[in-house]
């Protein structure tokens, strides 16, 4: 069933008013008329329409004039232009103040009806898209990263601190830290959150189709360019692009993106006219940048241009507090709401893995295992033999790779956090299990930064 929109027409012209009117009524819509601009006015201080059509020339309050006090009122409000023929002019210039579109008279009422069907269709579009961002919003909020309050304090303060500004931001981190999900917090609690969010993943790109993808090109720029292709750039003109992996862009195309961002416009291919642009740009690697740099692979200028607000995600492993919070928020998610119990030897095991795929291996791990058991509880014959193997060839690998005193450091910490959790964060109880004085416990948690 169609829903009831509500559409006023606008006509000094009461046969022109009148047919239009009930052609509409016919197709289900709820439709008001008017003789004058000036009465649709007054009614509008009471109700609001979901569209108008209006006649461009009428006495007292014209066409054009009523669309700009309607669109002043509520922007929201769609506008159709009625003109005769030899008034298309004005109809152009309507349309550039706001209206959807126009119409001749004498007019196709089949055409007609066409165009606001897809007005009334655009404009649900658009209350649906507000919605969605709306909903994307609470998405990443600043709590959506789930973390140590303290261990992560500094990237919590960062993430604040550079959301509300335009600044350049460079996020290292190993894969799967979650330096996607830290570029969307930036965006969607900046001053562009309602505008373009466009991202370019460097490393699957090949170097034939780089430029063109990210500067656009004209039409017969190359072989193949039938038609003027927009780049990711202009897509994300007055919002955010997102360069993931930017140490992948080849050398030759870097000076060009480096001028793109200094002087905020840029040339597509096979074409010199420049066009200005108006974007903030948030890169991500995990590869050290400097050492590319030192290497000759990467520019050193822009490195400098990149780095003017660095956030580095530190991998899991560095933050053993952050490895359960994480889980049970997986777990949580992929049981439906269910409490997943986990025996301390299986959880023993995951705090004891060295994460090389972080956030991402533990989400597909908690999914894995909400599988696995079902409605029971997790227990340690339930984790993978890969990650139960993974500790005994952390040491053997370390021998000979690593200092004897930074290997004792590393088991040291492992055997606090696993017997932390084990008492349930009691100081007294876990140096009891450990066999050691509660001040030694206290100087060596001070002394690993463990909280």
């Amino acid at each position: 069933m169609k829903e009831k929109r509500k559409i006023w027409v606008v006509d000094d012209e009461r046969i022109v008013r009148i047919t239009l009117a009930d052609d509409l009524k016919d197709n289900g819509y709820l439709v008001k008329e008017f003789s004058d601009g000036s009465a649709v006015l007054t009614v509008l201080k009471e109700e609001k329409p979901d569209l108008i059509i209006t006649d461009l020339k009428m006495p007292g309050i014209d066409g054009i004039t009523l669309l700009k006090r309607v669109k002043e009122i509520d922007p929201k409000i769609i506008v159709l232009i009625m003109t005769a023929f030899g008034s298309v002019d004005n109809a152009v210039e309507a349309m550039k103040l706001g209206a959807y579109d126009y119409f001749t008279k004498p007019f196709n009422i089949d055409e007609v009806i066409l165009t606001v069907e897809k007005a009334t269709q655009f404009q649900l579009i658009k209350e649906e898209n507000k919605i969605l961002k709306k909903h994307i919003g609470t998405i990443y909020d600043f709590s959506s990263y789930i973390g140590d309050k303290k261990i992560n304090k500094e990237l919590f303060d960062n993430i604040k601190l550079v959301a509300k500004k335009d600044s350049t931001v460079l996020i290292t981190g190993e894969t799967g830290t979650g330096k996607e999900l830290v570029t969307n917090i930036i965006h969607f609690n900046s001053n562009r959150k309602n505008k373009p969010f466009v991202k370019v993943s460097c490393a699957i790109l090949s170097r034939e189709i780089f430029e063109s993808e990210l500067f656009g090109h004209v039409k017969g720029a190359f072989t193949g360019a039938e038609f003027d292709k927009k780049g990711r750039f202009e897509l994300a003109n007055n919002g955010t692009l997102y360069l993931d992996d930017i140490d992948d862009i080849p050398y030759d195309l870097q000076v060009k993106l480096l001028r793109a961002i200094e002087q905020r416009e840029f040339e597509k291919v096979g074409d010199s006219k420049p066009i200005p642009i108006n974007v903030r740009i948030i890169a991500s690697t995990k590869k050290n940048l400097r050492t590319l740099v030192e290497e000759g692979k990467f520019r050193e200028d822009l490195f400098y241009r990149l780095n003017v607000f660095p956030i580095n995600i530190q991998a899991l492993r560095n933050r053993k507090s952050d490895i359960i919070l994480i889980l049970n928020h997986f777990l949580s998610k992929f049981s439906e709401g269910r409490k997943v119990e986990m025996s301390d030897d299986a959880l023993d095991l995951l705090l004891s893995y060295h994460w090389p795929g972080n956030i991402r291996e533990l989400k597909n791990i908690a999914e894995h295992l909400t599988i696995l058991v079902g409605d029971k509880g997790i227990e340690s014959t339930h984790i993978p033999i890969d990650i139960k193997d993974q500790k005994r060839v952390d040491i053997c690998q370390s021998i000979g790779q690593k200092p004897l005193d930074q290997i004792l450091s590393e088991l040291e910490i492992e055997s606090i956090n696993i017997a932390l959790k084990r008492c349930k964060y009691h100081k007294s109880k876990t140096a009891e299990l450990l066999g050691i004085p509660p001040s030694t416990l206290r100087t060596k948690m001070d002394k690993y930064n463990i909280s």
